[in-house]
């Protein structure tokens, strides 16, 4: 078997070359073991177990320092710099960072991951042998994930986007003790906002589907949203000069959405909500404050 870079392999030390290191050796290919990269004591005819990697002049080195990640691995790992035109730079455990190319990011660039946050990947080659990180595939997630129990339904639970899309944002749930996680969907609707890649977000489960996966909500069920919904359109028509908004219940709900960042539904409950409590009243396409609620009260 070929050394390769990515892999952990167990080779023996033939023999050290001062200044440099330690040559180590599969019988059939010898890779340098640099003093920087031993970790305790080493001496020749020991076996050492190394992972393999390229250095900065493309040739295959050791090191005994242990990855986060390895060839058939999926890992969460850190984002540590963000370059325009290469991409990702992500922590890998070793002292030395890993690329996430730009082809493998988002085209919108606010949905692109920020230092510090995580994202999932394995690891892969690129056409020189080279390593370089990969998007994790839901297929790939999937099979370290758990299907959510029943009663995760209306509990709060920490996410992390692996997908962005426009229908939808797709995250993994912290699984905590259970294990590694739950594959979970928020669909635009229930975002409060655009997620980027690797966006670490709190969430409220609000459904548990028959594959075990989960729907999630950044919005509080529907009793308490109705209120956060109607303070905002309060809030919107106070800073109109006019006390009003040219948004009723006839309007589209793409042009709710858009301007709200809350769906047909729960704009329709919350104007509800303001014209049950005497504090709105609509008028065509228009809804108004009634006119003591136009401006705040002063003190």
């Amino acid at each position: 078997m070929r050394l390769e870079a990515g892999v952990v392999r167990k080779l023996e030390v033939a023999r050290e070359v001062s200044p440099h290191g330690f040559f180590l050796t599969d019988g059939e290919q010898d890779v340098l073991l640099h003093y920087s990269e031993k970790v305790g004591e080493v001496k020749p005819g020991d076996q050492v177990d190394v992972f393999i990697y390229h250095d900065t002049e493309d040739r295959l080195t050791a090191t005994m320092k242990k990855p986060l990640l390895t060839l058939g691995e999926i890992a969460l790992l850190e984002v540590a710099d963000f370059h325009q035109r290469f991409g990702c730079f992500l922590e890998m455990g070793l002292g030395r960072q890993l690329l996430l190319p730009f082809r493998e990011l988002p085209e919108l660039p606010e949905l692109r991951p920020k230092v510090g946050d995580k994202v999932f990947v394995s690891l892969a080659h690129d056409r020189q042998g080279r390593l370089v990180a990969k998007l994790a595939k839901e297929e790939e997630l999937r099979k370290l994930c758990f299907a959510a129990p029943q009663d995760w339904k209306n509990r709060r639970v920490d996410a992390r986007v692996y997908k962005t899309l426009q229908m939808g944002t797709f995250v993994v749930c912290d699984g905590g003790v259970l294990g590694f996680g739950v594959i979970g969907l928020i669909h635009a609707t229930e975002r409060t906002r655009l997620l980027r890649l690797g966006e670490a977000v709190n969430v409220r489960v609000a459904f548990v589907r028959e594959d075990g996966n989960v729907n999630c909500s950044m919005r509080e069920p529907k009793e308490v949203g109705r209120g956060e919904d109607a303070e905002k359109l309060l809030a919107f028509m106070r800073e109109r000069p006019n006390g009003a908004m040219p948004y009723s219940d006839e309007t589209p709900a793409d042009l709710i959405s858009q301007r709200f960042g809350m769906s047909k539904s729960a704009f329709k409950r919350a104007v509800g909500k303001l014209m049950k409590e005497g504090l709105a009243y609509q008028d065509g396409s228009w809804t108004y404050l009634k006119k003591d609620e136009s401006k705040p009260v002063a003190d």
